[in-house]
């Protein structure tokens, strides 16, 4: 599987823009993946801070991650509009039956595709080597365009997992 993601997002967003990544808990099948691009292009088509429109994006990523992006630099999005977002996600988990928002699941690159482990099945899998120091995880707690492009995809090594476990566990 191709993991290059970065041309996918806009340049012309601020690198400060707000970012939020929904994990589905499945693959989704290329008809739901169709359908789920013309629901998130309307979203966002629609999407209003204090009743003008946000600048902004949506899209699936690898067949398991809705990225939203907001550009707030020319007008501020409010609390109203960032929970839209979540609201939103709740109602494309009951369309597609589908977990968006279960942070207990992790994701990482194992054999060159997405790969979902339960946080309660890390210790297990780094003791037999199926989690390693240079594993590529999927760090979904980014909040910004910059750190979408640099920091959602890194090792184990380099994420707030390797402070959880202790790198001497997994070196």
């Amino acid at each position: 599987m191709n993991f290059n993601y970065t041309h996918l997002i806009p340049e012309d967003f601020h690198p400060n823009s707000k970012v939020w990544i929904y994990q589905s808990n499945r693959l989704l099948s290329i008809n739901e993946a169709l359908q789920l691009e013309n629901i998130l292009n309307e979203f966002v088509a629609n999407w209003e801070s204090h009743g003008s429109a946000v600048k902004g994006y949506a899209n699936l990523f690898f067949g398991q991650f809705i990225v939203f992006m907001a550009d707030d630099t020319q007008s501020k999005i409010c609390g109203r509009s960032i929970d839209s977002v979540a609201r939103f996600s709740q109602e494309l988990e009951q369309q597609f039956s589908i977990q968006l928002l279960n942070r207990h699941l992790l994701a990482f690159i194992i054999k060159d595709s997405v790969q979902l482990l339960p946080l309660s099945q890390l210790k297990y899998s780094i003791e037999n080597n199926f989690i390693t120091a240079e594993t590529i995880y999927f760090n979904n707690l980014i909040a910004d365009k910059t750190a979408l492009l640099t920091n959602w995809m890194i090792p184990v090594k380099n994420s707030w997992l390797a402070t959880k476990i202790g790198l001497s566990q997994i070196a």
